[in-house]
Parts: structure tokens; sequence; C-alpha cells
């Protein structure tokens, strides 16, 4: 059985998507700060019937993630595809006036080290398993900065810089990484950013793994 981690799990999107990629056969290692809380999901998952565990990790914290990740690998199976899209933390969403070093500093090791611990960590299970794919979830400050979202402005565009390089150096392994972009909020009943849309459109960008960037919206709805 593939196995997908999804890296910033919550009741949200990342339940949605974790019953998206279990219905075709996957089954899913859930990473979070919160050990009880991704437990509880864990455990409310494995009661539809999906093989699903839960792993405590922040991901500012690089040994706690390559554990987690290791942990997940050996109870579950290699890791085939990696979701990482952690939710920003209060003090990322500052305006840029109000934003601290600190604060970007944060940010940074969110965003962009905890990505490259990551991929670094699973890229050996693809290469073992023949491929396998890296998917990004985005608000749409990674692609036009906002003076009041100074710290994911900053941190998500160098994600996506960091991320498409990867998607070119990586390809020759058959390993796809492709970033969606959301831009505003994921809503319930939205026919582009419904939580469920958005789990069939990053099972759409595992299949026909077509291009790095793509968008649930268009960037001029964004609200």
């Amino acid at each position: 059985m593939p196995t997908l981690a999804i890296i910033g799990a919550g009741p949200g999107l990342g339940a949605t998507v974790a019953r998206r990629f279990s219905r075709e056969g996957f089954s899913v290692a859930l990473v979070s700060r919160n050990a009880e809380r991704i437990e509880a999901l864990a455990a409310s998952l494995r009661e539809e019937g999906i093989e699903a565990r839960g792993y405590a990790a922040d991901v500012r914290d690089r040994t706690a993630l390559r554990d987690a990740l290791d942990q997940a690998a050996s109870d579950l199976g290699p890791v085939e595809v990696l979701q990482y899209s952690p939710l920003p933390a209060k003090e990322f969403l500052r305006p840029v006036l109000e934003t601290t070093p600190d604060d970007l500093q944060g940010a940074i090791d969110f965003s962009v080290h905890g990505l490259l611990v990551a991929v670094h960590q699973v890229q050996q299970h693809m290469r073992f398993l023949g491929g396998g794919t890296v998917l990004l979830v985005n608000g749409g400050s990674a692609v036009r900065p906002a003076a009041k979202f100074a710290g994911t402005s900053v941190s998500f565009a160098a994600e996506s810089a960091l991320a498409q390089m990867l998607h070119e150096e990586l390809a020759g392994d058959d390993i796809h990484v492709a970033q969606l972009i959301v831009p505003g909020a994921i809503e319930k009943g939205h026919p582009r950013k419904d939580p469920e849309v958005l789990a069939d459109r990053l099972w759409a960008l595992h299949t026909e793994r077509d291009g790095f960037r793509h968008y649930a919206d268009d960037m001029d709805a964004e609200g």
C-alpha cells in the first residue's frame, strides 16, 4: 500500500486529502505539532476505514520532523507522496512594519527549512519506489506579496523558489514537485476552493504530473 505523508495535517483540507488518497489505496501519515490533536484526527479517520497514523513534529524542529517521517515510513511503508502544507503561525501574518527579524526567521524556518528537511528525508523513499510526488499548498502571498502578511509573503516566495528548483532537479528521478496556490481562504461550498475540490485537484496534480505551479482560483478573486 503506497503512503501519503501530510505535513501540517488538520481536520479541514488535510483530512479531506487523506480521504481522497485513501480511496485510491493510500495509507496516510498525518504530521502536526499537537500530539493529542493529530492522534484524535488519525483515530477519527481510522473509524472511517482509513489506514491513518498521527505523528507529532514541529516543522521548525528538524530532528523531530526527520524522526516523524522515518517512523511513518517504518509503520506504513515508504512515502510516495508528500504534501507540505503547515498552517502559518500568527506572527507570520503581521504587517511589514510590525514584523521583526525574528518573525521572518521563524517564517523562513517554517516554510523553507522545513520543506527542505522533509524533501531530503522522503526522496530516498521515492527513489526506492522509482518515483514520487511532492505537493505544496500555499496562499496567494506566495506569488503576490501583501504588506499586511509580511512573513508569509517573504517565506512563501522563498518556498516557491526552492520548490521550483526541486521540480527541475528531481524530474530526472521521476519525482514530481508541484505547487497549488489557493488565493484567499479555503471555503466549504466554494466551487473552486472547497476542501473536496482542492483534494481532487491535488490528486490530479499527483497523477497528471503536468507543470509546477497551479492555481485553485483566479488571483483577482482573492478576498
